[in-house]
């Protein structure tokens, strides 16, 4: 049970992250000031699903790795530090700061500066955790390690 836990909470939390970083991009480029702000507020309200989504992530990932041994499972434990990290320090910080000038109309460089930050983070944190999804398949047996 707790590999499928496991398994439904880190896709489910992949897959709102790469919501929030495509809605993102596409309204900057495509839509109005108020497409962009509406999504910087749908997105701090999505934080109250991706939040629980990552801790049952690594919740569950930790238990399911208390058995075992070995260096992709150093590597996906490195890789969720760095995760959880970014998540407390940089991204939920930036969405709540850029959810308020957004609802505000301030769209000044600053906005910019920090929306860059959230892209470019946000960016790594989906690369990261898709390299511990492929490395949680090898673990799990479903998808053969690269030979060297």
């Amino acid at each position: 049970m707790k590999p499928i836990v496991h398994a439904i909470a880190g896709s489910a939390a992949m897959l709102i992250i790469a919501g929030f970083w495509t809605s993102t991009l596409l309204s900057e480029v495509f839509l109005d000031y108020a497409a962009v702000a509406a999504v910087k507020h749908a997105i701090v309200y999505g934080l109250f699903l991706l939040v629980p989504f990552m801790a049952v992530t690594g919740g569950s990932g930790f238990a399911l790795g208390k058995t075992r041994k070995g260096s992709l499972l150093e590597q996906k434990k490195k890789r969720m530090a760095i995760i959880g990290t970014n998540g407390l320090l940089v991204m939920i910080p930036v969405a709540i700061y850029l959810n308020g000038k957004a609802a505000t109309g301030e769209f000044d460089a600053f906005f910019y500066a920090v929306q860059v930050v959230e892209l470019s983070v946000g960016g790594m944190q989906f690369t990261l955790m898709s390299m511990n999804f492929r490395d949680g398949l090898k673990l799990a047996g479903k998808l053969r390690p690269r030979a060297n």
